[in-house]
């Protein structure tokens, strides 16, 4: 299985043109937060509509940049991964949108506790047998991926419990401009490609187990 992360495309869809190699041949195309730049249904259509262009097999979660009605397109569509667990070809496929509060307040928010919530709801019915894939917009906390300059770490510390204790093989990751990176907790690879316009992405390669995973472009 080929996977491609997408990670705070913030509406700029220019970049896909130079990623469509990998981006056709993928099994799975994730969307992991931020499609919109404060954004609403009709924005998030057009940035799925892009990416459809290339490849169908999509699974989505919303960013804190994203109104609430872009969670609501993304579940008409039948791509939404946000407190669901989704599997594919034997690969379990988790996600969480939105983010921890920031600064200036977006419009997609939540607490520690209800990402909590939201990650045990999530893996309620998970086989433990089944490999995981953890696609969260919100890093976890203290990795290189959740690293933002002078303000520190600032990944949540309910992503990185639920990283512990399920230890998916890999989280992909975004939010945080500045973390683009790889990163461990234990044996889960953590990986922020960084916002799409700068013409990163991630990029796996599951078989079932992982045998690459790396931020291209």
């Amino acid at each position: 299985m080929i996977i491609v992360a997408l990670s705070d495309i913030h509406g700029s869809t220019r970049r896909l043109r130079t990623i469509s190699r990998d981006l056709s041949v993928a099994d799975v195309v994730l969307l992991v937060g931020d499609l919109t730049n404060f954004g609403r249904r009709r924005d998030a259509a057009r940035v799925v509509g892009a990416v459809r262009e290339y490849n169908e097999h999509i699974l989505a979660v919303s960013g804190n940049c994203d109104y609430p009605d872009v969670d609501a397109y993304l579940t008409t569509e039948g791509i939404n991964l946000h407190r669901k667990c989704i599997t594919v070809d034997e690969v379990a496929f988790l996600g969480v949108g939105g983010s921890t509060p920031c600064p200036g307040r977006t419009p997609n928010e939540f607490t520690e506790d209800q990402f909590k919530i939201f990650l045990a709801e999530a893996s309620t019915n998970l086989e433990p047998s089944v490999p995981l894939i953890l696609v969260s917009h919100q890093p976890p906390y203290h990795t290189v991926c959740d690293f933002a300059g002078n303000a520190g770490h600032v990944g949540s510390q309910s992503v990185r419990d639920f990283i512990t204790q399920m230890q998916p093989m890999v989280c992909f990751t975004g939010h945080i401009h500045e973390g683009r990176g790889v990163d461990t907790i234990a044996d889960t690879t953590v990986v922020n490609p960084g916002p799409l316009r700068a013409g990163g992405y991630g990029y796996a390669e599951v078989n079932p187990q992982v045998e690459v995973v790396e931020i291209r472009g």
